[in-house]
């Protein structure tokens, strides 16, 4: 991907031919210095252009773990200005199939061991293994701000071990839309505002299918995000598919207050038309008692939110169990999520064994050990039927 060097003049268009792209040396990413568009889809004649024919990906392997720890699999840097107050450019990234699950360690597809995670033989892997030894990193992620504009369309991201797309927007418009987000952890989207003032960037996030965000580790205590709702950022979430989501499709969590209550009071974040199934919450909002979150079902959305800070929260409806857009996920996949459950769980604590009475001792914790086996948690999930999910609803979630 030396060409983006070569054509690294803002207003610049690529176009990249279907292939697989692993940057420069074959270190597993690209990276994205000024504001261009990248266009992937393209036949190698480039008399035709079909993003889900002519498949152009990022797909590293376990060569390229280490290499690419540090990066995003797109890797955005040196776009930000802490002084600009207007968008500097665009940046569009369209038609770019991102995998990181030839990368990931994963426990072997044998379901006949419980310890791996694997609900059957149709599984291409069983669960995915934690740090250590995963090598974490993004699918997309900004280094710093970006003071400009963003463009993210017709695109995959697919079994990433750390956010799909997390990215800080200075200043400007953040238009997601038309992409699958496809068994990513931690959050399949997450855009953080960088203008103090909270007023300078506005994200519109639409006609994305999200399904099967994983949450942090098998615990499944923490994260799990479709889409999260950050500080100092402004956002319109509409005409999605959130399917199957860890732990919540859309979260609203993260709050200001003290001195910057009256930039948190200034925020609008809108969630209206979009389709929900099988996920753990619909909307997560802080709780009004402590404790726990506020977990909503999306038919209670428009009742339970402040019209205030989400003046739009109509039309959020439950997707019927028959309908045929559920028919293009993998339904091994979808069938093991439903039935998704902890086998074992086991913990192993001695207040008088040599170690803790030594840490009495000295002052320091005392420990145990605590197994948890579940049945599954961010299996792989294969690229080709990834793909299938581009237009499985019409009006709603990636379109064709």
């Amino acid at each position: 991907m030396d060409i983006i060097k070569e054509n690294n003049e803002n207003g610049a268009v690529v176009r990249i031919s279907e292939g697989n792209y692993l940057g420069k040396a074959n270190a597993g990413y690209i990276e994205v210095s000024n504001f261009i568009t990248l266009e992937g889809g393209w036949n190698e004649s480039f008399t035709e252009r079909d993003p889900l024919k002519y498949i152009t990906r990022i797909e590293p392997t376990e060569e390229q773990r280490g290499t690419n720890g540090s990066k995003g699999m797109i890797h955005i840097s040196n776009l930000d200005d802490v002084m600009a107050k207007a968008p500097k450019g665009t940046l569009i990234i369209d038609g770019i199939m991102l995998n990181m699950g030839l990368e990931n360690f994963y426990m072997p597809n044998d379901p006949t061991d419980e310890r791996f995670g694997c609900p059957s033989k149709a599984f291409e892997t069983g669960l995915m293994q934690g740090i250590p030894p995963q090598v974490e990193h993004k699918l997309l992620w900004s280094q710093g701000g970006i003071a400009g504009n963003v463009i993210i369309r017709n695109c995959l991201f697919l079994n990433g071990n750390n956010y799909g797309i997390l990215m800080t927007s200075r200043c400007g418009e953040v238009e997601i839309y038309n992409n699958v987000f496809l068994s990513n952890r931690y959050s399949s989207c997450c855009v953080l505002g960088g203008d103090k003032n909270g007023e300078a960037s506005h994200v519109n996030f639409h006609h994305n299918t999200v399904a099967f965000s994983w949450c942090r580790d098998k615990y499944m205590e923490d994260m799990g995000y479709g889409f999260e709702y950050r500080t100092c950022v402004n956002a319109d979430v509409h005409h999605n598919l959130f399917i199957g989501n860890n732990y919540a499709a859309v979260s609203r969590t993260h709050l200001l207050s003290g001195p910057d209550a009256k930039i948190e009071a200034k925020r609008v974040t809108n969630l209206y038309d979009n389709y929900f199934f099988l996920n753990a919450a619909d909307l997560q909002l802080p709780s009004s008692g402590g404790g726990k979150w506020t977990n909503i079902k999306c038919t209670d959305i428009e009742d339970m939110v402040d019209e205030k800070t989400m003046p739009r929260a109509e039309n959020n409806k439950f997707l019927d169990a028959n309908d045929p857009a559920l028919d293009a996920f993998d339904q091994d996949y979808i069938k093991a999520f439903a039935d998704l459950k902890i086998i074992s769980s086991s913990q192993s604590f001695d207040r008088n064994s040599a170690g803790n009475r030594f840490n009495q001792a000295t002052g320091q914790n005392m420990q145990g050990t605590e197994t948890r086996r579940v049945s599954m948690y961010g299996n792989r999930y294969n690229f080709d039927k990834a793909l299938k999910l581009f237009g499985a609803k019409a009006g709603y979630g990636a379109q064709k």
